[in-house]
């Protein structure tokens, strides 16, 4: 008898941890991403969250915030595990558009997951980051 409320007991629980991780997996995870070092608190930092089939075409996520003693934090929920890139700028005169001068060098500042700055457009391969099965925090420096 005591074999049989075992054999239950053991069964009940593994199908109790068996929903309670697939319900995780199918929620994702979260990522938090502070870009720091805004020339200013004026304007917003628009962030964009790419994986690589649609980088720097259309994002996958996309939040717009405001900015706070020179920094601006936002929290991209139930993200499916695999590879992706952020790329954000500072909306300084709230335009909704990144600036550019004549010579089409931004005039407004922006950064990428990893801060590995090219000369030239964004690179998803130097941007890219995995999310696994923990949450993320990254930081993005202007």
């Amino acid at each position: 008898m005591q074999q049989v409320i075992l054999a239950l007991a053991l069964l009940i629980s593994s199908m109790i941890f068996a929903q309670t991780s697939t319900t995780k997996l199918a929620e994702g995870i979260s990522v938090t991403v502070t870009a720091v070092n805004a020339l200013s608190d004026n304007g917003t930092v628009k962030f964009a969250f790419y994986n690589e089939e649609n980088f720097m075409k259309q994002p996958v996520y996309s939040k717009s915030t405001s900015l706070e003693n020179r920094k601006s934090t936002v929290v991209f929920e139930n993200v499916p595990q695999g590879n992706y890139a952020i790329i954000c700028f500072h909306d300084e005169n709230n335009n909704n558009l990144m600036d550019f001068n004549e010579s089409g060098i931004p005039i407004e500042s922006y950064g990428l997951s990893n801060n590995k700055m090219n000369f030239g457009p964004p690179e998803f391969e130097s941007a890219k980051f995995e999310v696994k099965s923990n949450s993320l925090i990254l930081e993005i420096k202007f």
